[in-house]
């Protein structure tokens, strides 16, 4: 709950961002440049005069519907296909399973540099080389429990009743298929939110002066020995966001049931 409410906390500033950041973001004052927290700057100005703590909040908007848009394509291709494969099973099956066992032996961070060297740099395409990260292991989890719920009664029964495939799909597997995939796919968004800093923080995510956690990271880094304080802030928020929806699955997979109970 506790993890939950924090994460109600950075949604509630990504929406009302605007009216929460003090300044304008983008405005380039500098005869203010890499001043520290004052009572007119709370967090300081970076290199450019730009007051740190509003870009904070507007990067908190654009880091958490990054990571949604992300987690939604990502759901968008591995649920259909885990569904596809744990319900018909056999050759698609099986040439699925390989393509994701391909997938899944590649590194991470290469993997998504070499996407977004070939689509070009952008927010957008670092998030589209994001969800082919993550596509793997929202894949395995709806196949594994769609091979589950498939062999329940009321699967049966659907079938019997002469309900078809995509039927029994969407209105059956589904809604049990939900549990474990909301569990997943808050480890996921975990995940997104590094990757995002880590390519934005190379250069290769946002570009400027659209303001993200990483790309505040890699300003603050050119100026690490004179202005230490720029490298908190970003870094605060990535750390308190990851732990939070890390916990937040955590509690998620003990409430629905996904770790074995202890025996008397």
């Amino acid at each position: 709950m506790t993890s939950l409410a924090v994460l109600l906390i950075l949604v509630l500033v990504a929406i009302f961002a605007g009216l929460i950041a003090p300044q304008d973001p983008n405005r380039v004052t500098l005869r203010v440049r890499l001043t520290g927290p004052s009572a007119e700057h709370w967090l300081g100005t970076d290199e450019l005069g730009r007051d740190v703590l509003s870009r904070l909040v507007v990067a908190t908007r654009v880091d958490l519907l990054a990571s949604l848009e992300a987690v939604g394509i990502a759901a968008a291709i591995g649920v259909p296909l885990g569904l596809a494969a744990g319900y018909f099973g056999g050759v698609s099956d099986l040439l699925l399973g390989r393509v994701i066992d391909a997938l899944m032996t590649l590194p991470p961070l290469i993997l998504a540099v070499v996407v977004v060297a070939i689509l070009g740099p952008g927010l957008r395409n670092a998030m589209l080389a994001i969800a082919v990260l993550i596509v793997p292991g929202l894949y395995r989890v709806v196949r594994a429990a769609t091979q589950s719920a498939g062999s329940e009664l009321y699967v049966e029964s659907a079938r019997a009743a002469g309900c078809s495939n995509w039927r029994i799909l969407w209105r059956h597997i589904l809604p049990a298929v939900a549990p474990p995939l909301l569990v997943q796919a808050s480890f996921a968004a975990s995940v997104v939110v590094v990757a995002e800093a880590s390519l934005s923080f190379l250069g290769l995510g946002a570009r400027a002066p659209q303001a993200t956690w990483g790309s505040m990271l890699q300003d603050a880094s050119s100026n690490i020995t004179t202005s230490g304080y720029l490298v908190y802030p970003p870094t605060v928020m990535v750390a308190v966001t990851i732990l939070a929806l890390s916990l937040l699955g955590d509690g998620l997979r003990d409430a629905l049931g996904r770790r074995p109970r202890d025996r008397a």
